[in-house]
C-alpha cells in the first residue's frame, strides 16, 4: 500500500479528526505562547531559520513590555493551562530569564525554554527550576562531528550532552531532546537513539529541516526522497521497540504514516491554539511565521483583541488550496501543510511531506 492510499479505518479516523479540527478552529482556545525573547545567540548554526547572530541588531525586548502583553490575555485564557515558552536566538543568553520566570509563575503561567544547551549547567538548571521552570527542550543534532558541524562550535556537542544528562533525574518537569535530521546525521540515527537511551532520556523528537533562512541553499540539510521515507520507517520501528518515546515533529501530513510516527494526526495549530510574540513585538503564530503572517504588534495593539478578532488567514485556510494543493486528494486531511512551509509573500507551498515520501517510494522500487 502506498503512503497516500489509506486503509478504511484510518480514513474514517481522519474524517472524524477533520471535524475535531473544525471545532478547535471555531473555539480557537489560546493555550501555547512562544516568546522570541532574544535574537542573540552563542552559536552560528547553519540551519537557523531566524538567521540569529551573536550581536543582534534587534535589542532585547524589556521584560515588562512582554509581561504587559501577557497581562492583556489573562481575561481570555486559563493561565494554569497556558504554556509560555521562551525561545530565540538562545533564550539563556538573557540575563533576566529567572526574574521573567518568577513573574510568569506569580501570574499562574507554566513556562519553559528551548535551548542549545551551551549554558545549561547544573547550577543554571536549578536556578531556573527555582524560578518556576516546567518544561525544557534541548537540541542534539548528531554525534560529535555532525552536531558540531551543524552548530558551528567545537564545544557544542559536549555542552549539549552534559546538559541533557541533567534532565532525567528532575521530577515534575517535562523535557525532550530534539534532533534536526539532515544528510550528515541520517546514518547516525540508531547511534543517537542508543546514546539517548543510555543517558536515561525518555522523550525524543525528530524534525526535518525546512528550506528557509540559512537552510534554504544548503543541500546537505535536505534529505533525499529515499532517506526521507526511511526516516519515518525508522521512527515507526523505534516506537514499536518502546525503548524511548520517539516522534516526528508537528509539521506535515504524512499519509499512511499518520498516527504511527507521532501521537495523533497532523494538525497545524498555528493561530488556532498557538501564538507568538517576536523579538520586535510583532504578534504572529509560531515564530517561523513572519512577513504577511504578522497580525499586529504589542506596542500598537491589544494582544487579546488580536487573538479574538484577527488571525483570519490561520482559521480559514481555503486560500492554501492553490498550486499543487489545488487538486490534491489528501487536501482535506492536510489543509495545505504547516503554514511555516508556505512562502510568506506568495502563499505557495514550499515543501510537501506526502509528495517527498511518494518520491521516496518510487526511488525504493527502482
Amino acid at each position: 500500500m502506498t503512503v497516500a492510499k489509506l486503509p478504511l479505518r484510518k480514513k474514517i479516523a481522519l474524517n472524524l479528526f477533520k471535524k475535531y479540527k473544525q471545532n478547535e478552529t471555531r473555539i480557537h482556545n489560546l493555550n501555547y505562547i512562544l516568546w522570541e525573547c532574544t535574537l542573540k545567540c552563542n552559536l552560528n548554526c547553519i540551519h537557523c531559520g531566524s538567521d540569529c547572530k551573536k550581536d543582534s541588531s534587534v535589542k532585547e525586548m524589556p521584560a515588562e513590555d512582554f509581561l504587559k502583553a501577557i497581562d492583556q490575555i489573562k481575561e481570555i485564557v486559563n493561565p494554569n493551562k497556558t504554556m509560555i515558552v521562551l525561545t530565540g536566538g538562545e533564550a539563556l543568553v538573557r540575563k533576566d530569564i529567572e526574574s521573567i520566570g518568577v513573574s510568569l509563575y506569580k501570574r499562574g503561567f507554566p513556562w519553559g525554554i528551548v535551548t542549545n544547551g551551551m549554558l545549561l549547567t547544573k547550577q543554571k538548571l536549578h536556578s531556573l527550576l527555582n524560578s518556576g521552570l516546567r518544561s525544557i527542550t534541548v537540541s542534539l543534532d548528531g554525534l560529535e562531528n555532525s552536531h558540531n558541524w551543524l552548530r558551528g562550535n567545537k564545544n557544542s556537542f559536549k555542552n549539549a550532552t552534559n546538559a541533557i544528562k541533567l534532565l532525567p533525574p528532575i521530577e515534575d518537569i517535562k523535557y525532550d531532546v530534539v534532533t534536526c535530521v539532515n544528510r550528515k546525521n541520517f546514518n547516525e540515527l540508531t547511534q543517537i537513539k542508543n546514546l539517548l537511551i543510555n543517558m536515561g532520556i525518555s522523550h525524543w523528537r525528530l524534525f526535518t529541516i525546512f528550506p528557509i533562512g540559512r537552510a534554504k541553499e544548503n543541500t546537505d540539510l535536505q534529505l533525499s526522497p529515499s532517506e526521507f521515507k526511511a526516516l519515518f520507517d525508522f521512527i515507526k520501528q523505534t516506537r514499536k521497540e518502546k525503548d524511548i518515546d520517539v516522534s516526528y515533529g508537528c509539521e506535515g501530513y504524512l499519509g499512511n504514516y499518520e498516527n504511527e510516527v507521532r501521537d495523533g494526526f497532523f494538525f497545524c495549530r498555528a493561530g488556532i491554539n498557538i501564538a507568538s510574540i517576536l523579538a520586535d513585538g510583532s504578534i504572529s503564530a509560531c515564530p517561523n511565521l513572519r512577513s504577511n503572517f504578522i497580525q499586529g504588534n504589542i506596542y500598537k495593539n491589544n494582544f487579546a483583541d488580536l487573538w479574538q478578532n484577527e488571525y483570519k488567514l490561520f482559521r480559514d485556510r481555503s486560500w492554501t488550496k492553490t498550486g499543487e494543493c489545488a487538486n490534491c486528494k489528501s487536501y482535506d486531511f492536510c489543509q495545505g501543510n504547516g503554514l511555516h512551509l508556505r512562502d510568506e509573500k506568495t502563499g505557495e507551498l514550499l515543501f510537501c511531506h506526502l509528495k517527498r515520501i511518494e518520491e521516496g517510494e518510487k526511488a525504493t522500487c527502482t
